[in-house]
């Protein structure tokens, strides 16, 4: 019961956040006076908005990508070997994960801009990049040993070979864990601020920090209508991950 209680205190601001986005007007009202999609329209009327809201799309997007890429390859085969350091070597694949993200966008702004690329859509994906593939290789990992290898031996000795195996034995026994690593890689990606804020420039901007900077500097309704489309987003990959996780083996 206590628990309940403790979620319901965290989730009630973004609850409140909803109906205040079906308001109108220059301020934020709770209640609201009357109800209207007003701010909806705002947001999508509004190139900065919509621009802002693009950049994340297609930057959280190519970030899933290589994120996959990278992840599934790793996994895949410090999970199937055994050597010298390979705790070492999954470690470093989780340290973005464990490293403060302050210092990683602090470390990231240094690195590239010695290479001139700060307010480029590249820094942005390559970044993100950098901190969803260790979220993406937990979950590739968790699938991969709910897999019986036994069955990768079989094909081996009735003469298959790697490639063979991993892409018609191994990954359509995992499609459920590989899509809620994509779901996850988007979803972090697409709500990232921090790095963001470092390496955003002003025709790269992405949403979150668009919305961090509408908070500093002037308080637009349209922040509440905004929350609302990301926490229903959010919510959605949240639901979708829960409904692959139940199909997995």
């Amino acid at each position: 019961m206590l628990a309940w209680f403790g979620y319901l205190f965290l989730i009630l601001p973004s609850l409140i956040v909803v109906p205040v986005s079906f308001g109108g007007g220059e301020e934020l009202q709770f209640p609201p006076k009357s109800l209207s999609l007003e701010l909806y329209a705002r947001f999508f009327a509004d190139p900065a908005w919509w621009g802002a809201a693009r950049q994340s799309f297609i930057v959280a997007t190519l970030t899933t990508l290589i994120a996959l890429l990278l992840a599934v390859p790793a996994a895949y085969a410090l999970a199937r070997t055994r050597f010298r350091g390979r705790r070492f070597f999954e470690l470093v694949v989780l340290a973005p994960m464990l490293t403060p993200v302050i210092v990683l966008g602090l470390g990231l702004y240094i690195d590239f801009g010695a290479l001139q690329l700060i307010g480029t859509t590249t820094s942005m994906v390559l970044a993100h990049s950098v901190l969803v593939v260790p979220f993406a290789f937990v979950a590739v990992t968790a699938g991969l040993r709910q897999i019986d290898p036994a069955l990768e031996t079989v094909s081996m000795v009735m003469g298959a070979g790697r490639a063979r195996i991993f892409f018609e034995v191994v990954l359509p026994q995992i499609k459920a864990p590989l899509m809620v690593a994509a779901l996850f890689a988007f979803l972090i990606s697409f709500d990232e601020v921090v790095v963001a804020y470092f390496l955003a420039g002003p025709k790269t901007t992405t949403l979150p920090v668009k919305m961090y900077s509408a908070i500093r500097w002037e308080i637009s309704p349209v922040l509440a209508a905004v929350s609302t489309l990301l926490t229903a987003i959010s919510l959605a990959v949240c639901l979708g991950m829960m409904a692959l996780q139940k199909r997995s083996p």
